[in-house]
């Protein structure tokens, strides 16, 4: 299975689960008296569109090059991340401002068994950013691991609906808007959340340098290769899923030109070979 497709796999299964969390948030905070549940409807909501653009995202980054776009389409995936910490902070400003609406208008207590409810989600949305989180580490792709945020996120402000219900009811009367506290929280971790997102996609797009690994690997596979003596300059920038890299490699001065042409093609395929993720790997051949 190729990286596209980990990724697409993965992408319906959040788009999936947040359509039926969506639902039964929505239901249980209705039925419950719950504006905590609520807004962790709204926020499920918010997550489909986002789960849809970064599927979109995904399948447009991986479109091959073309003459317009000689190094692929992959700076798609992190425009893409961008528009769902849009969708994120919006959300975000909804349910504080309902929140603290709420926390003005008192109103009846929740429903003690909206917990369990709270408990089922709990568990499932780590599970998912468990699952999301490991297939957007082995694509390298920094919208699958926006969307695995997006379910730890989840997590964190269902366990603050579960806080707030549980100490509403357990206080009892006077204490009503503990869920819609739990409510505003939950408004304010989003929206940290959305910079955690936002400062990884941000330093793609400006070619920021983040691979000191990949370097080191990509230096140490480089001197394996038989009269490569060792490598200087060496620059990489992410698109997507792939990472494109310059490498400045020293050779002996003494071999002809060809020998130089030869090495080069040579270092390149051994490199895009045993690192996969490589895309475009630009060769520059230095004398010794």
């Amino acid at each position: 299975m190729t990286n596209e497709q980990k990724a697409i796999k993965a992408m319906y299964f959040s788009i999936i689960g947040n359509t039926c969390l969506a639902f039964i948030k929505g239901l249980a905070g209705f039925f419950g008296n719950s504006y905590a549940l609520i807004a962790d409807a709204i926020e499920s909501t918010t997550d489909i569109l986002g789960s849809f653009l970064v599927l979109f995202g995904i399948k447009y980054a991986n479109k091959p090059a073309d003459e317009n776009h000689p190094y692929g389409h992959g700076r798609a995936e992190p425009l893409i991340t961008f528009l769902v910490v849009g969708f994120l902070i919006t959300s975000a400003t909804i349910i504080a401002y309902e929140s603290i609406l709420n926390i003005q208008h008192p109103h009846d207590l929740p429903k003690p068994w909206t917990l369990i409810v709270l408990s089922a989600i709990i568990i499932w949305k780590e599970f998912s950013f468990q699952k999301v989180m490991k297939r957007g580490k082995e694509t390298n792709s920094s919208a699958l691991k926006a969307d695995a945020w997006h379910h730890r996120s989840d997590a964190i402000t269902s366990i603050a609906a579960f806080l707030g219900i549980l100490i509403a009811l357990v206080m009892g009367k006077g204490y009503e808007s503990a869920d819609d506290w739990a409510a505003l929280f939950a408004a304010a971790f989003i929206l940290y959340n959305s910079y955690k997102i936002f400062r990884p996609a941000l330093g793609e797009i400006m070619d920021e340098n983040l691979n000191e690994d990949l370097i080191e690997e990509i230096r140490n596979k480089s001197r394996e290769v038989e009269g490569i003596i060792a490598t200087e300059k060496c620059f990489i920038r992410k698109a997507g899923m792939q990472y494109h890299v310059d490498l400045h490699a020293i050779v002996d001065a003494k071999i002809t030109v060809k020998e130089g042409h030869d090495l080069a093609h040579k270092l390149k395929d051994r490199l895009q070979t045993e690192i996969p993720e490589l895309g475009n790997v630009l060769i520059h051949i230095e004398p010794d």
